[in-house]
């Protein structure tokens, strides 16, 4: 009996030093926080640095904390598998086991808080085509149209969430529409519907491609993804002419100002996405609020001691 008793309180010693030991590890990571951000095309920059109440920040780096670093979505990731004293933000949809995803406000990021609105750092994956009038071909835009309906209806749904958004309501099946774009029915191997805009929905948009392509004729497709601003610049804007035209543009952020001056019929939205402060595993922070954020990204907080002072 009294050898039971002297094991049991020689365990909660050790479990007491362990506890001791890991909060001494935490109180004592430190260094200067090295700060990842994308560029000011960027719809996961805007939404953000809007989430985080630095709106001024979503396309002005001047009022960024000095030193910091431009990356594309897994630019960013890449870093924080071997920054050890980064902080950068990515989609949902992209987060993995190879890095650290915090909590925001206390609350974490999974696609269950996000369609509870419990988590409050998220944002709105919309698309835009073309203009009625304003299209290569009569079967590039039926097959545009078929692409738009397959996106909207339940098996888009199934794609979209495989890939980690949370995709809108619908309520039919590609096969019950699917005789309405009779385009579909033909061989549609000669002809190729062009996909661009933002990159943190370049999986979810080659997914949607890949998943669309056969019932349509197989179609080619070809996804192109270079920045939110580019889904109005290539399918309605000043680049809609050119070499980097496309069919479909796809935005990570809510549509503004003169890209709203366009057809509502051309726009659309396709998901929900929550946007994640990422960091490297070993870091011990798990949770930042707005406000701290903020201060990071605008230089105000330096090292990452202060963030684990009591």
């Amino acid at each position: 009996m009294k050898k039971g008793i002297i094991l049991l309180v020689l365990m909660l010693l050790a479990l007491a030093a362990y506890g001791c030991s890991t909060t001494s590890d935490d109180e004592t990571f430190d260094g200067n926080i090295n700060i990842y951000t994308r560029d000011t095309s960027s719809g996961t920059r805007d939404g953000f640095m809007r989430g985080i109440g630095f709106p001024e920040a979503s396309g002005n780096d001047a009022v960024l904390a000095s030193g910091f670093a431009t990356q594309n979505n897994l630019g960013i990731m890449n870093a924080m598998t071997v920054d050890e004293y980064g902080i950068g933000y990515v989609s949902l949809a992209s987060v993995n086991d190879t890095i650290k995803a915090l909590f925001f406000e206390g609350v974490e990021p999974t696609e269950e808080n996000v369609i509870n609105d419990s988590y409050g750092l998220k944002r709105p994956f919309v698309f835009m085509t073309r203009a009625e009038d304003d299209w290569a071909s009569e079967e590039i835009k039926q097959i545009a149209d078929a692409f738009v309906a397959f996106l909207e209806s339940l098996d888009g749904s199934d794609v979209i969430a495989d890939q980690g958004a949370v995709p809108l309501p619908s309520s039919y099946r590609w096969n019950d529409v699917a005789a309405d774009h009779p385009i579909c029915a033909q061989d549609n191997s000669a002809l190729t519907l062009r996909f661009g805009g933002s990159d943190s929905i370049t999986r979810i948009a080659e997914a949607l491609s890949d998943a669309f392509s056969p019932r349509c004729g197989n179609v080619v497709t070809v996804n192109d993804h270079t920045g939110s601003s580019d889904a109005f610049k290539r399918t309605q804007g000043d680049e809609k002419d050119g070499v980097n035209a496309k069919e479909i543009g796809y935005s990570s952020r809510p549509f503004r100002n003169e890209e709203l001056e366009t057809d509502p019929e051309t726009r659309g939205q396709l998901a929900w996405d929550a946007i994640v402060a990422i960091v490297h595993k070993d870091n011990p922070v798990n949770s930042l609020t707005a406000a701290q954020l903020r201060d990071i990204y605008a230089g105000d907080i330096t090292r990452w001691s202060e963030l684990l002072e009591d």
